[in-house]
C-alpha cells in the first residue's frame, strides 16, 4: 500500500473518531457502489451524512477542502443516492466534508457541514 493511501486511511480513522465523539453514529465506512466510495456514512441531526475526508501532511500544495471539486461532488451524489436505493433510507442527506492535516506538532482537523449541495437538472 502506497504512502499517499496509509496518509488517507489514518486521515479516515481520525475523521471517523472525530463524528463519532460528536454524537455521530458511524454506519459505514469506504462504501462502495461501482466506481463510486463514500469514505463514512453517518447518522445524526435527524438525517444522513455522506462525508468526504480528505487528509494532507503538513507541507500540502493544494488545500484540502478544495480538491472536493465539482466532479468529485458529482461522484458523492451518485453514490449516495445508490445508497440510499440499496438501503431504503428515507432521511434528508447532507454532504459534509472532513479535513485532516496531519503534524507532529498535532493534528488539525475541520468539519464542513453542507459543504455543498446537490444540483437539481
Amino acid at each position: 500500500m502506497g504512502d499517499h493511501n496509509l496518509t488517507g486511511r489514518k486521515g479516515e480513522e481520525i475523521a471517523e473518531k472525530f463524528l463519532a465523539g460528536k454524537g455521530y453514529k458511524i454506519l459505514e465506512k469506504n462504501w462502495r457502489s461501482g466506481r463510486y466510495e463514500i469514505d463514512l456514512i453517518a447518522e445524526g441531526e435527524n438525517c444522513l451524512i455522506i462525508a468526504e475526508v480528505k487528509t494532507r501532511c503538513r507541507n500540502f500544495l493544494e488545500p484540502p477542502l478544495e480538491s472536493v471539486n465539482r466532479k468529485k461532488q458529482e461522484f458523492l451524489i451518485r453514490a449516495a443516492n445508490a445508497y440510499l436505493r440499496k438501503k431504503r433510507i428515507d432521511l434528508e442527506v447532507r454532504f459534509d466534508i472532513v479535513t485532516v492535516v496531519l503534524s507532529q506538532e498535532g493534528n488539525i482537523i475541520e468539519h464542513s457541514e453542507n459543504a455543498f449541495y446537490p444540483l437539481l437538472r
